[in-house]
């Protein structure tokens, strides 16, 4: 896939002065997990292995435009500091091509005829042939610069280009993964939803607390299900969503609003996947929240993921990890998003998304960052 192929190429360039470890093993990974998703994809036949595929497509992508969006601003800083220096050397350059151009071609220095007579003229040859290897050296580096710039540029160029290209495919791969979700019938499912007492509950509720403690009351049929142990697991659950931690538990926002989640800034369009192995307990639009999905990874306990802008599955589906929730908002799913920013993570229209995420152990909430890695982008 080209795609992967340049991504590889732009972050493992050696640019002098230009280090690019982290992205470039980002890199590296997101093109390893690119090529899987391919062959997943061709061996496809169900919904279910489409879904599984697609979803690894999306976070490949993902991973690689986060890992080439910072390939491209280390590059364009690199650029930006390199043409400062050359700027700033602007005198030294003229007078240095002066000397080198009075020298010649000559491998010896020149002879000068010194106003003092052979004594000075022997002085002064014998300074400038000690200069002489200290002039080519500094041309030499400037000349390095320049063709560092001039590689920079096109690499940038060329990178952007491709961004476009990673733009485009992950999108197509969003309308595909929502298709796959749709056609999806196999999911065990433990309890079923009564609509009727679901409504009045939502309409009675003005809280999350009050919410999540009467989601027991909405369910008919409920069968005890085992599911994988999570003891051992918290503290290092990965985030639903590739992104950066933007305000921590019971941090107050712009208005003053405390709440007991944290607020994780992500792009547009993002995909939002399940932490680990849960009952879907909720799943739909819920009070000042947007679409919310509610997570039971074990009896006494609750993950709250708020904010999206699609959502996948219902309420009493027991799903697996990395199972898709989601997608957030930003773009529309027949939308290419042609953001192209290379701006961080937490800035400007980069990450306009927001994801809330609530624990309740209990129905008691729990500070998420002793649940979920929160030290780096999930």
């Amino acid at each position: 896939m080209k795609f992967a192929a340049i991504l590889c190429v732009m972050l493992g360039l050696p640019v002098h002065g230009f280090a690019q470890a982290d992205a470039g093993a980002q890199a590296r990974e997101a093109a390893v997990m690119l090529s899987a998703a391919a062959t997943q994809l061709d061996k496809a036949d169900k919904a279910r292995d489409r879904v599984k595929a697609l979803t690894q497509t999306i976070r490949a992508y993902e991973l690689g435009l986060g890992a080439m969006r910072s390939g491209l601003r280390q590059a364009t800083v690199r650029e930006d500091q390199l043409s400062r220096q050359l700027r700033s050397r602007d005198g030294e350059v003229a007078q240095l091509l002066g000397v080198l151009q009075s020298m010649g071609g000559n491998t010896e220095p020149t002879v000068f005829f010194h106003p003092q007579g052979p004594t000075g003229t022997a002085r002064a040859g014998m300074l400038l042939a000690e200069l002489t290897p200290t002039l080519n050296a500094r041309a030499a580096q400037l000349r390095t610069d320049l063709e560092d710039v001039q590689a920079l540029r096109m690499l940038q160029q060329d990178a952007a280009d491709q961004l476009q290209l990673g733009l485009s495919e992950v999108q197509k791969a969003r309308v595909r993964l929502n298709r796959a979700m749709a056609e999806r019938t196999d999911l065990p499912t433990r309890f079923t939803a009564d609509p009727v007492r679901t409504a009045i509950l939502i309409s009675t509720t003005e809280t999350l607390d009050a919410f999540a403690g009467g989601l027991s009351q909405i369910t008919e049929g409920e069968e005890p299900l085992t599911l994988p142990p999570l003891d051992d697991r918290i503290g290092g659950l990965p985030l639903p969503v590739q992104g950066i931690v933007l305000r921590g538990a019971n941090e107050p926002d712009a208005a003053g609003i405390i709440r007991p989640g944290i607020i994780v800034a992500t792009r547009p369009g993002a995909l939002v996947t399940a932490p680990t192995a849960a009952t879907l307990r909720y799943v739909g639009p819920l009070l000042d929240f947007g679409n919310v999905v509610i997570l039971e990874p074990r009896t006494d306990t609750l993950f709250v993921v708020a904010g999206l802008a699609t959502v996948y599955g219902a309420a009493g589906q027991v799903i697996g990890e990395g199972t898709p929730l989601g997608l957030m908002g930003g773009i529309s799913a027949t939308q290419t998003d042609t953001s192209a920013s290379t701006d961080g993570d937490g800035a400007g229209n980069a990450a306009s998304e927001t994801l809330y995420i609530e624990v309740r152990q209990d129905n008691i909430p729990q500070d998420p960052k002793n649940w979920f890695r929160t030290d780096k982008d999930g």
